[in-house]
This record gives C-alpha cells, structure tokens and sequence, in this order.
C-alpha cells in the first residue's frame, strides 16, 4: 500500500509531500474516523465526540436513501425510457441492436420497452405499491390507451 493510500484504511494521519518552487513544504492532515464494512459496502463512522453539525449529515444521507424508491421495477422504467430514447434520437436502428449492445435477448429488451407506454398514475401506483413485482408488470399485456390501463390496474387490486 502506498504512503498515499495508507491512512485511508487505518484511520491515520495522512501526510503529504508537496513540491513547490519555493521549496518543499509538508502538509499534514488528520480525520478521526472508522471504516467499517457493512456486508459489501463500506461506512465510515465518525467519532462520537464530533461536532453536530457532522453527526446530522449521515442522517439526512439515510433519509434520503430510504425515500428514494431505487427498486427493480424503477431501474427497468429508467432503462426503457433510455433505450426509447436512443431510437428516438435515431442512435440506434432497432431493438436488435440495443440487445446486441446491452448483451441481453432481444425478448427482454421489448418487455422493457413495453414499460414506457405505461401511464403515469399506473407506474406511481406501483411504485408505492411494495408487492410489485417486475416480471408480473412486464408479462402482463398493458392496453395502449391510459385510462384501459387505470382500468387493469384496479381490476388487479
């Protein structure tokens, strides 16, 4: 591990060497903190004794996490507004050539794709809905029309 590096993973003070024409001025910089793993992830944890302006901000970090409604069924919107988008733009020609660039069956491209004609209130109605599962939305056959759409979706609840 490099000298750069080292205080990274042991909570150490870090020192720096920099070069200037004056001469060589060194620099020394020290952060209390933890690293700790979470599963796979990695947290760094402050001291108890910081001041609490530190303290609110893993809070506020938290918060917006668990707000953020990051699921699977969201991932597959985003990516089928981007693939739309693409042929929109006339980026690439066809379904087939964003399957060959994504690496993925050319099936499973048109099932997400069959995402962007959903209805707003259709797609915020799942969202919030936490038994949503994103093969039973894309194997279902959703009507073009919107108000067909509000009329499945309330038949499904």
């Amino acid at each position: 591990m490099s000298k750069k590096h080292f205080g990274q993973f042991k909570g150490n003070p870090v020192t720096y060497q920099l070069t200037s024409p004056a001469g060589s001025v060194q620099l020394e910089t020290f952060v209390p903190w933890t690293l700790v793993k979470r599963g796979v992830k990695k947290q760094v944890i402050s001291p108890l004794d910081a001041p609490q302006a530190y303290l609110s901000e893993p809070a506020r970090e938290r918060q917006i996490r668990e707000t953020a409604k990051d699921t699977a069924l969201m991932r597959a919107l985003g990516l089928a507004h981007h693939w739309q988008r693409l042929l929109d733009e006339h980026r690439v020609g066809s379904v087939a050539d964003i399957a060959k660039a994504e690496g993925v069956d050319v099936t499973h491209v048109r099932r997400l794709m069959r995402l962007t004609i959903l209805a707003p209130q259709v797609v915020e109605r799942l969202a919030d809905s936490p038994d949503a599962m994103l093969k039973k939305v894309i194997r279902r056959p959703w009507p073009n029309s919107w108000s067909d759409q509000l009329r499945v979706l309330a038949s499904l609840a």
